[in-house]
């Protein structure tokens, strides 16, 4: 996650409810007289943590960082590459350049679907150059890979059609999703039904945050929330400050998860989440010890379950 606040961004659109879930309930029932839909599929937190392996060991063999412009950050984009052209996606990667470095973003297709309407998921790849980066953003980064793996083991063929990204250059100030949007045309921003952003989602003091920027997409996580009963809150901390903020700007709805960066924890919110009062939600924000020991693997588990929850509901 950025660094800098620069305050709530505008949304100039917002979808209503009944457009973006068009073809299903928020419950995943199908209308009368469809075929109900197979539920979303539960994610393995192994799995998760596996790739989170491979993203510490990339970081260790290059100078302990996988930041923009960094041969750590192009190791990263090149293991997520693979893993999705071996599952049948179509992936194409996007150049650009940012203080004088080579930045790329990562989008990948999943084949079919109503390409007018498109659920996008996504989240930033690149650290900080101070550590590797494994929750911020290590973790959304493999939620939206396992997610997408999901699509692929499933078979899964929705009305709407899948798309999921990887960006760069986050942390310089959403350069790489800024530089995705600014450069669709008018006509492709309006067939994205919703975008999903999922930067840090493992915090290791974890807070349940939900993005409160377009209704249904709010509303499908905190149904999924609630079915858990974990309480949520709003998301305040991140306002403007990922790669949502482009999105949002452009007036595609978006919404998303968070479990907390270096805001304290409360004793309310220790009460009713665990944890720890008075310490911040990631210690490690943007230091060197973000780490795969930096991560709460409860809050890793559930909102990577989320995130395949949403995607499925989204998108039937």
């Amino acid at each position: 996650m950025k660094l800098s606040v620069p305050g709530r961004v505008t949304a100039t659109a917002v979808v209503a409810t009944v457009s973006l879930l068009a073809g299903g309930s928020i419950a995943g029932a199908a209308p009368a007289g469809q075929p109900a839909v197979a539920a979303a599929p539960d994610i393995p937190v192994a799995n998760m943590k596996a790739h989170l392996t491979q993203l510490q060991s990339i970081a260790t063999a290059n100078g302990g960082n996988r930041a923009h412009g960094r041969a750590g950050y192009k190791a990263s984009l090149d293991y997520v590459k693979a893993k999705l052209d071996a599952a049948g996606f179509t992936t194409t990667v996007q150049q650009f350049t940012s203080s004088g470095r080579t930045g790329y973003n990562l989008i990948a297709d999943w084949p079919g679907g109503d390409t007018n309407q498109v659920v996008m998921s996504g989240s930033h790849l690149d650290s900080v150059t101070a550590g590797a980066g494994i929750n911020d953003n290590g973790s959304g980064s493999a939620a939206v890979l396992e997610t997408a793996l999901a699509v692929s083991r499933a078979g899964y063929q929705p009305t709407k059609h899948l798309r999921f990204a990887w960006w760069g250059a986050e942390e310089l100030g959403m350069v790489g999703s800024r530089y995705y949007v600014n450069r669709l045309a008018t006509a492709d921003r309006s067939r994205i039904s919703g975008y999903l952003n999922f930067d840090m989602i493992g915090s290791p003091n974890p807070g349940y945050f939900v993005y409160d920027d377009d209704p249904a997409i709010e509303k499908t996580f905190k149904a999924y929330y609630a079915g858990l009963g974990v309480p949520t809150e709003i998301e305040t901390e991140g306002d403007g400050r990922s790669d949502h903020a482009p999105f949002k700007n452009a007036g595609v709805p978006v919404g998303g998860l968070f479990s907390g960066a270096d805001y304290t924890k409360t004793a309310a919110q220790a009460a009713k989440w665990g944890g720890t009062s008075g310490l911040a939600f990631d210690r490690c924000y943007h230091s060197s010890c973000d780490t795969t020991a930096n991560i709460n693997d409860t809050a890793l588990d559930r909102n990577s379950d989320a995130v395949a929850y949403a995607v499925w509901e989204l998108s039937r």
